[in-house]
């Protein structure tokens, strides 16, 4: 087979491992692995905003400095003028000390840790303060020339930044060199309230008030007209590092509605792109055109949403399809990782109920030994296809049966304290954790904690649900969500090794779902009613919409992580079972191996 040369007329390279820079679509022989293998092609995005962690304070009028995985946000309107300063790491916010003077309607340059906050509302008055920040503290430095609110602001650090127009429709620009302001030239149109984005040398100026169209460019020396915005809008923001490429996004349009409407800038034209989760006047940005930050604004009212940018081409999850199982099921227990899985069990139609194992080695599924009690919708917990703990279930009653794997054989263990079926699950096979499920006397939110040797009962969940999914390591930390109790559910709960704590929901309600991963980056994978495809994403405070699954399904298997899951089995409408497995990548850049069976 290492010389092979072609496979039905085609060239085929042969080549020792997995081929360097291969293109989407290629095919290659490994010679190490005896295998031909296929580049799966790349998914790209076309751009989209993804939910992000909200700040701590809801507001609008704020300013905003950094990047999408380090942000700033100062001062703001929340009945009140604000001094509140919050910074962003890529998934939460965290209060840190606030400006020296409260104030609406700032303008922000800068990065996290060296910032410029200048310009804005006193309530009552506008001011000309500006405050330098080192990423720890702000300091009050020289004052604006023209004291004024709803500015637009440029610029790299706390040393060199532009200020341009603000309230009375100013046309004046400043330019700020670390330790004063210097009035340089004007701009062309007048005007409060717009976007900006850029440095000191090359900026540019979106929209604003009066609701306008006009964009105007900035070279270091003077202000150019250029293309129009395709939606006049004021109340907006930007981002973009220079005055070739920049993001504008959000607003508030004529009617005085609160726009989602998101444009990119190529240095020629403007082009919709996806919005924005959340229409909002009044917001902050941050980053680039590949990377950008939207937080606070007005909905209407204050807001503490964020949502993050990820810019068109970016690489995105995508799911691909693998190798059958080899028996068809749905309500089947599951673990393992991407390349070391267990299918446990589960039911096919008319309704009988599977011992069936199956294990996964990356490539192809294996049947291997039976469970000792054949039965539906168990739980199964465990790192890998050689170690693995099943329990639960459904046949002819509810099941408290637990069996252990060690590779080869099942064997059966301590009994669970409740007989129950349909519950979330998740660790390791000396340190797991059940929770939920349905029992005799309807939904549950009894949690269980497994020791190596026996079941102890432990905090309840505070909703009781049955088909809930369930992500962690172990038995001190874990995630349930989605799940019903006589209606779907979002609820997502997090563990601490004691109690459960209510956190931010699923995007989607519903049940029947797979999940994977750990308490703070886990995956939620398909589900019913449907049955869906839908996969989110928790980075540890929120969810967020993924790549789908290519074969929508409820009833599956789901293991792995948020970089490599498997997704297997399932249920399919009208009642059939399914054998199809879908292997995720979170870089959607996937080497599959061509069965030639």
């Amino acid at each position: 087979m290492a010389t092979y040369k072609g496979i039905n007329g085609t060239s085929v390279v042969n080549y020792a491992g997995d081929l360097p820079n291969a293109i989407d679509g290629q095919v290659w022989y490994d010679s190490t692995a005896a295998d031909f293998k296929y580049q799966y092609p790349n998914v790209t995005s076309a751009g989209a905003w993804r939910t992000a962690g909200s700040l701590n304070t809801a507001r609008d009028g704020l300013g905003g400095a950094g990047t999408q995985t380090a942000g700033l946000a100062f001062g703001g309107y929340t009945g009140s003028v604000s001094a509140d300063t919050e910074k962003y790491d890529g998934t939460s916010w965290t209060e840190v000390n606030n400006l020296n003077t409260a104030r609406t309607y700032v303008a922000g340059t800068g990065t996290q840790t060296s910032a410029l906050a200048f310009g804005g509302f006193l309530d009552p008055g506008n001011t000309a303060i500006t405050e330098s920040y080192n990423g720890t503290s702000w300091t009050e430095v020289s004052d604006l020339n023209a004291a004024r609110n709803t500015i637009g602001g440029a610029g790299a650090n706390n040393t060199s930044a532009l200020a341009m127009g603000g309230s009375g429709n100013l046309t004046n620009t400043e330019t700020w060199n670390g330790s004063s302001w210097t009035e340089v030239a004007n701009l062309n149109s007048g005007r409060s309230q717009m976007g900006a984005a850029g440095i000191i040398t090359s900026a540019i100026c979106i929209g604003g008030s009066p609701d306008t169209v006009n964009v105007e460019t900035w070279n270091g020396s003077s202000w150019t007209e250029v293309a129009n915005l395709n939606t006049a809008r004021s109340a907006l923001a930007g981002s973009g590092v220079d005055n070739t490429a920049a993001l504008g996004f959000g607003g508030q349009g004529p009617s005085g509605s609160h726009l989602a409407a998101t444009e990119e800038w190529n240095n020629t034209s403007w082009t919709a792109v996806a919005n924005m989760s959340t229409g909002r006047s009044f917001l902050s940005g941050a980053g680039t055109t590949t990377a950008g930050l939207a937080f606070g604004g007005n909905v209407p009212g204050y807001t503490a949403a964020t949502e993050e940018w990820l810019g068109a081409g970016q690489p995105v999850g995508a799911w691909s399809t693998a190798n059958d199982m080899n028996t068809a099921r749905y309500g089947l227990g599951f673990n393992g990782t991407q390349t070391s899985a267990l299918g446990v069990a589960g039911v096919t139609p008319p309704g009988t109920s599977l011992g069936n194992t199956e294990s996964y080695d990356g490539t192809s599924w294996t049947e291997v030994a039976d469970l000792n009690t054949a039965r539906t919708t168990g739980a199964g917990i465990g790192a890998s296809n050689t170690s693995a703990l099943f329990t639960g279930g459904y046949e002819g009653g509810f099941k408290a049966l637990t069996e252990t794997w060690n590779g080869s054989s099942w064997t059966e263990v301590a009994d669970l304290n409740t007989a129950r079926d349909q519950m979330g699950a998740n660790g390791i096979i000396t340190s797991g954790l059940i929770y939920a499920g349905q029992t005799g006397g309807g939904a549950s939110a009894l949690t269980e904690s497994w020791n190596g040797s026996a079941w102890t009962e432990t905090g309840d969940l505070n909703t009781a649900r049955q088909y809930v999914a369930g992500a962690g390591a172990d038995n001190t930390a874990a995630l349930a969500f989605g799940g019903g109790a006589g209606s779907d559910l979002a609820l997502t709960e997090s563990f601490n090794g004691t109690s459960w704590t209510e956190v931010n929901d699923l995007n989607t309600a519903r049940l029947q779902i797979a999940g994977t991963g750990i308490t703070t980056a886990a995956l939620a994978i398909g589900g019913s009613a449907g049955p869906r495809a839908n996969t989110e994403q928790w980075n540890g405070a929120s969810w967020s919409e993924v790549g789908d699954l290519n074969t929508g399904r409820s009833h599956l298997g789901g293991t792995g992580s948020t970089t490599a899951a498997l997704a297997f089995g399932g249920k399919l409408p009208p009642g059939a079972s399914s054998a199809a497995t879908e292997e995720w990548s979170s870089s959607s850049n996937v080497v599959k191996t061509i069965s030639t069976s």
